[in-house]
């Protein structure tokens, strides 16, 4: 396929969704006792997710530790049951598959894991562990999955005579091309990328997120790309999904988030961004949040962000926010942006 015919064919798909997330819920139960555990509350690690991502396009999930994010990425690829909710690849609804046919629907889906350290098998070398999804869905020869393996290595900016060495011989950076490659032995459709490049130095990371620009643009690849950097995301996002404790507290296309951001936590987020000019970043407002974060397993009254926010009043403290659009396709849960709007 030509490089003019896939950018038809991305045209074309432009507005189809892949992904479609409808009330998503994750709860992780509290147990107490050393024999006879019993139950006691719950930790609602992910509560109520909404969102869709259209074919070919970069979905940025970001928000501070603990409020989610990993845990969303796993349940989508059904790698962590989820409570309740359903998850759809196109019209297959992946909550309800099990076995063998969620087996074979896992070459559509596929993980690029944080720590390039922890997920690869420091005892399998590195053609191994790239021919290793091939040798379970794919029916090749040996010189056939060689073959496959050197293209997929020389795709992501390595050598094929890397192929008989160990993970151990590598770098951080270099590491993650070897997780991509494995990602995408399988021509997958839908990628979640779960904080790929936070585990790597700075000079390394805009290497790594410009390599998978490039392979979306050249397969198609749709990404959900979870991270608590906002510039990096900001860099290779189509939209962005702001979490807080469980929830989507805003979503817009990225020019419009960073140009006007509604929510207080998404404000706070962005000023905290660093400027490379000292001139510019000396003059700017800094919100910074004051208070504690409230617990998962202790979730407060009314808006979960209240006991941060700097614009809280009563009707915060009592009524949970609605999550609504405002406009161009940019949504927002706050009663400040409802108060706004009706005035």
């Amino acid at each position: 396929m030509t490089q003019t015919q896939l950018l038809q064919m991305q045209t074309a798909h432009s507005n189809e969704t892949l992904l479609r997330v409808q009330d998503l819920k994750v709860y992780f139960p509290i147990l107490r006792g050393l024999v006879l555990q019993r139950q006691v509350g719950w930790i609602k690690a992910v509560d109520g997710l909404n969102f869709e991502i259209r074919r070919g396009e970069t979905l940025g999930l970001v928000g501070e530790s603990g409020c989610g994010k990993s845990t969303t990425g796993r349940a989508i690829l059904q790698l962590q049951q989820p409570t309740s909710g359903q998850v759809y690849l196109e019209d297959t609804e992946l909550t309800r598959l099990k076995g063998e046919p969620l087996r074979q629907l896992r070459r559509r889906m596929q993980m690029i894991f944080q720590d390039p350290y922890a997920s690869l098998n420091p005892r399998m070398t590195v053609g191994s562990i790239i021919a290793e999804p091939l040798e379970v869905f794919e029916r090749m020869t040996s010189s056939d999955r060689q073959a496959r393996v050197s293209e997929l290595l020389m795709r992501v900016g390595l050598s094929p005579e890397f192929r008989d060495r160990y993970p151990h011989e590598f770098s951080g950076g270099q590491r993650q091309r070897i997780v991509i490659a494995r990602a995408l032995a399988l021509n997958p459709d839908f990628v979640v990328c779960d904080e790929p490049v936070s585990a790597l130095d700075v000079s390394i990371q805009a290497q790594i997120v410009n390599l998978m620009q490039d392979l979306q643009s050249e397969l198609g690849l749709t990404y959900l790309f979870i991270a608590h950097d906002l510039s990096v995301v900001r860099h290779i996002s189509d939209r962005i999904a702001v979490m807080y404790l469980g929830r989507i507290v805003e979503l817009a296309d990225c020019v419009s988030l960073y140009e006007n951001p509604l929510h207080p936590y998404t404000q706070a987020l962005l000023s905290a961004i660093p400027i490379p000019n000292p001139t510019v970043e000396a003059a700017r407002k800094r919100v910074v949040l004051q208070g504690d974060v409230a617990s998962p397993s202790n979730l407060p009254q009314g808006c979960r962000f209240h006991t941060r926010c700097p614009y809280v009043f009563d009707r915060c403290k009592q009524e949970d926010p609605q999550f609504s659009q405002v406009g161009n396709g940019h949504s927002v849960a706050c009663h400040l942006v409802d108060s706004n709007s009706q005035c």
